[in-house]
């Protein structure tokens, strides 16, 4: 399945935010890309311009493509509640995401390709399907063949490895637990998710 795979200091400097995580590029030139980048004004953007850009910065926040997005999408507004919210918990209730956030993998991408080859866990099983919804009280872990894989350590042991209060994490014996599901305001992403709920409603 095709997934952007160019340079994200690109796609960080065409939302204006290091949207892929820490970007030590993107902080040299955080202006638009291209050869007038610097001195380009924007034009002011239609409504529609508006609500398509949060559509795309949140696809490639979590590293969803199109059809993907809308299912989750589909799925959030046939849910009671705010479609908006429950969409970014659906978005961060993804098994890529879950084991980004415990800190094993040092991104989305990296924990997507981590999951996919079998070296994640949920409840004792091998589950290799990135987009697996994982429910509150599921504990997410490394197989025990995969726990010395450098990748693992070095996120580990890495700066990213915020904890969420949504979150829970045994450090000794390698797994992380998934509480509940976040509210809005625990969720950092700057989305406006209300935008993107706009533009499917057209």
């Amino acid at each position: 399945m095709a997934r952007y795979t160019g340079p994200s200091t690109k796609i960080a400097r065409k939302f204006g935010e290091p949207i892929l995580g820490p970007d030590k590029y993107f902080e040299k030139k955080n202006y638009p890309p291209g050869m007038h980048g610097l001195m380009k004004k924007r034009k002011k953007q239609s409504e529609y311009g508006v609500q398509l850009q949060e559509k795309q910065k949140a696809k490639y926040t979590y590293g969803l493509l199109e059809r993907q997005f809308l299912n989750t999408f589909k799925k959030a507004a046939r849910s009671k509640g705010i479609t908006g919210e429950i969409l970014l918990q659906l978005l961060e209730s993804r098994l890529d995401n879950v084991v980004y956030r415990l800190g094993i993998a040092p991104t989305r991408a990296a924990a997507r390709q981590l999951v996919g080859h079998k070296h994640v866990t949920v409840n004792g099983s091998v589950v290799n399907i990135p987009s697996y919804h994982v429910k509150a009280g599921d504990i997410i872990g490394v197989r025990e063949k995969s726990k010395s894989l450098e990748i693992i350590s070095d996120s580990l042991a890495g700066s990213h490895n915020t904890r969420y209060s949504w979150l829970e994490w045994n450090k000794d014996e390698m797994y992380g637990k998934f509480l509940n599901v976040p509210e809005r305001s625990e969720i950092p992403e700057n989305i406006k998710e209300q935008l993107i709920v706009e533009l499917y409603s057209k």
